[in-house]
């Protein structure tokens, strides 16, 4: 009986409670997501704009290509012209203008600032007094550092919610009503999180229960004691049902929910790791793997180009190339767009998101390379430019002119320099000031360089390494000894193996390589290592240079044929709602691992404008609702505190390191990928990556100044220019340099935990210099001394300069 009575009561309650929660208002965020690069149909605005019209308590929150009003304002004036009145009436607010809705998190902090300012700039001309108060995306298109760059751009709030589209991740479930989300440099911005009761969906691998208002999710809110709870979904363009919910639902813009709803009071802290934004892709396949170089080679291609135009402009050689510059922006841009990176196989053959990015990113090189070109004047003469913030002394590789077999080098002063011959051409120390270039002269002359091995092994040594190649087991490093390092030897048991499961595990240690000495001089050392991974030949070549931390490796595969790797897996049992997916384990993959000496590891990756303690046991995971941040930018850096090892890549993908398994690169998956698409191997594949030892932790490794170095090379031109210098910078890191009608900006990052100020340094008089916000909003005035420049800096800060040269 008591049991009885206990049960009635639970019931009377539960009804009440149901009651209540029913009776609680609730908000809902709709709108569109798309564009004339992913899906808007042409019938798309008129029908926007009849559904506002039929619905006036209907309030819509888009975030829809910015180039897709060139084409709507063409293909439907009328409709293009109605919809602009209804933009003005305030029921409509864009909350991603980015030009390309990028997923952020796997390109550079520099690309992110001009994904939004393009797409500002192109929304302005369609809507001339639109404001942008809010960010927020139907994707997961998060990174840690976008509170800085929202609240220079001039956003106000954010949202961390993508309740409907979770099949690229989602962030950490965090928080009630608000939180003030505070990214690496201090910066907060008032954000509605994933809730803390945002649960992800039991029923599908693309949704948390926050994307239909539904009653678990209002009532876990209630309980939680979110006062204003807010569901979310922003519907494909081309779906025709209106609004999402039907009529019966409080739908609101996230400008005015945060400015009339919203308790600002409730907001917490919250300082927004990258490890909280819970990220996955098909990291390993080829095609995704071949995109992320594509852009990368791009991203680095542009921006030295605007420092090299820059420079030139500076000293009074050119006048900018704007209209290049945007045009070259604008094809890079659509590279990033993150239909490119998830769907990549989607679209009519020869016409792939993929296909596209590679045309693109092609059309972007091809801009710069015409940027950049100089008069082949005096081919006996080299010009070398450095586009770092900070003097350098490095090798670099020229070609000869034809007909020379061989040459000496000088400096503009006429002295020698130690020099090498190499195949194709010569190498050569240049020494190279800060934003500038150096002049070096040819001379022909006749001579041969000897190549020498010793004993039955390879040793390979230079200033700084001592380095044994075994042969017999792959070609992996038995020993790595750095001389500089007290000797410290930082390579355990099968260092550089490569490995992963072919229908079985398979490693290249199974098999002898055979070396080839391609290159052995007093600058550099480039050994070409041939073998076999399960039965599939290899090539890698290892290069040390002098003066240079990185061991520099190239991989290259050459696939037969479309071979399973990874974790086994049935398409016939493949759903699309069943949270296990085989492309999510990476301990499967073929990987290139990196054993070390060291003992107790702690990790540290870099993101976007940020570098990340991680504080992952592991990084292993094979189900979509347990999803890590494995995502290797640019680098990973292990370290046992006294001594580090940091990991190099040529292109965004994801590293592997736990307890019990060493620091990992992604070389390779071919199986089922998302939507039971089978990602394939299609000819080779070709990896660049390195490996930089070094003593203390990644900042007193000075690991990120070497990976802007890898990022940003010297470069070579023939011809003689004179030699030129445009400022120094003390401090930060120069991430762009670009020029206005009136001045020239220059942006600044400071990627250091322990300090707070920089400095910069001119070559030539200066007439005033300022701060300026993303925006073009001037921020403050900054004081010149002399030449001299000096700035408050905060760790991971950005800021950008607007210099005024003296006329």
């Amino acid at each position: 009986m008591k049991s009885i009575l206990s049960l009635l009561s639970a019931c009377v309650w539960w009804i009440c409670f149901s009651s209540q929660a029913i009776a609680q208002k609730v908000w809902y965020i709709d709108g569109y997501h798309g564009g004339v690069w992913g899906h808007y149909p042409d019938w798309n605005t008129r029908f926007m704009a009849n559904q506002l019209q039929k619905h006036p308590q209907w309030n819509i929150n888009i975030e829809i290509e910015p180039e897709t009003w060139d084409s709507a304002m063409v293909i439907d004036p009328a409709a293009y012209q109605d919809f602009r009145k209804l933009f003005a009436e305030g029921r409509i607010e864009y909350v991603n203008p980015s030009y390309a809705q990028s997923y952020n998190f796997n390109i550079s902090g520099e690309s992110i600032i001009r994904q939004f300012q393009y797409g500002m700039h192109k929304l302005k001309q369609h809507f001339p007094d639109i404001v942008f108060s809010t960010y927020s995306s139907e994707e997961p298109c998060f990174t840690s550092s976008l509170p800085q760059i929202l609240k220079s751009l001039g956003f106000r709030y954010a949202s961390l919610k993508n309740p409907n589209t979770c099949f690229g991740g989602y962030t950490r479930a965090h928080g009630g009503e608000l939180v003030n989300w505070t990214g690496p440099d201090g910066t907060a911005i008032l954000t509605s999180p994933r809730y803390a009761i945002e649960a992800l969906s039991d029923k599908s691998t693309w949704q948390t229960i926050a994307w239909n208002n539904s009653p678990e999710y209002l009532s876990a809110a209630q309980q939680y004691g979110i006062a204003h709870p807010v569901g979310m979904t922003l519907q494909d363009a081309g779906w025709k049902g209106g609004p999402f919910l039907g009529d019966n639902t409080t739908y609101t813009t996230w400008r005015n929910y945060f400015e009339n709803i919203a308790l600002h009071d409730s907001a917490t802290t919250w300082k927004v790791s990258q490890e909280d934004v819970l990220v996955s892709l098909v990291w390993g396949s080829q095609i995704t793997q071949q995109l992320a170089q594509r852009v990368r080679l791009a991203e680095n291609k542009i921006i030295q180009s605007e420092k090299i135009a820059a420079m030139k402009v500076w000293n009074g050689h050119m006048e900018w190339p704007r209209q290049l510059f945007d045009t070259a922006w604008r094809t890079l841009l659509l590279a990033q767009h993150h239909d490119c990176w998830i769907v990549p196989y989607n679209g009519n053959p020869g016409d792939t998101w993929a296909d596209k990015a590679a045309n693109w990113t092609m059309a972007t090189r091809n801009i710069c390379d015409s940027i950049n070109k100089t008069s082949l004047n005096n081919p006996d003469y080299i010009t070398v430019y450095n586009t770092l913030g900070t003097d350098r002394k490095e090798v670099v590789f020229a070609n000869l002119p034809a007909g020379w077999n061989d040459a000496q080098v000088t400096d503009s002063k006429g002295h020698k320099v130690i020099s090498q011959l190499v195949k194709d051409g010569i190498l050569f120390m240049a020494a190279v000031p800060a934003m500038g270039n150096s002049v070096y002269h040819l001379q022909q002359k006749q001579a041969a360089i000897t190549v020498r091995r010793t004993g039955t092994g390879y040793l390979l040594e230079t200033d700084l390494y001592k380095i044994m190649i075994d042969t017999l087991h792959g070609g992996i490093i038995k020993s790595l000894i750095a001389k500089h390092l007290h000797n410290k030897e930082f390579a355990a048991a099968g260092f550089n193996e490569l490995r992963g499961n072919f229908d079985g595990f398979r490693s290249s240690m199974e098999s002898p390589v055979n070396v080839t000495i391609q290159e052995a001089g007093p600058l550099r050392i480039k050994l070409l290592l041939k073998g076999l991974i399960a039965g599939e030949s290899f090539k890698q070549t290892i290069t040390l240079t002098t003066g240079d931390p990185k061991i520099d490796y190239n991989l290259e595969i050459d696939w037969k044929e479309n071979t399973s790797i990874g974790q086994p897996f049935a398409k016939e049992k493949y759903k699309w709602e069943l949270p296990a997916k085989p492309f999510y384990n990476d301990s499967c993959k073929l990987l290139a691992v990196f054993p070390s000496t060291f003992k107790q590891q702690h990790v540290s990756k870099d993101a976007p404008f940020d570098v990340t303690e991680s504080k992952l046991e592991n990084t292993f995971y094979n189900s979509w609702d347990s999803i890590k941040n494995n995502v290797l930018l640019n680098w990973v850096d292990v370290t046992d505190g006294k001594y580090g090892m940091a990991l190099f890549s040529d292109h965004t993908t994801s590293y592997t390191h736990g307890a019990n398994f060493p620091l990992g690169l992604d070389i390779q998956y071919s199986g089922m990928g998302l939507w039971g698409r089978n990602y394939t191997i299609d000819g080779p594949s070709t990896v660049h990556y390195a490996i930089i030892p070094h003593s203390g932790n990644w900042e007193q490794g000075n690991i990120s100044m070497e990976n802007n170095k890898w990022n940003e090379p010297l470069l070579v031109f023939s011809g003689n220019l004179p030699e030129e210098s445009m400022f120094q910078v003390n401090g930060a890191q120069v991430t762009a340099v670009v020029w206005e009608e009136d001045g020239v900006l220059i942006r600044l990052f400071n990627p250091s935990a322990g300090n707070s100020h920089a400095s910069l340094s001119f070559t030539q008089e200066i007439n005033s210099a300022a701060l300026v916000e993303l925006s073009g909003k001037q921020r403050a005035a900054v004081d010149v001394i002399k030449k001299q420049v000096l700035l408050e800096l905060p760790p991971f800060a950005i800021r950008t300069l607007k210099i005024k040269k003296l006329l």
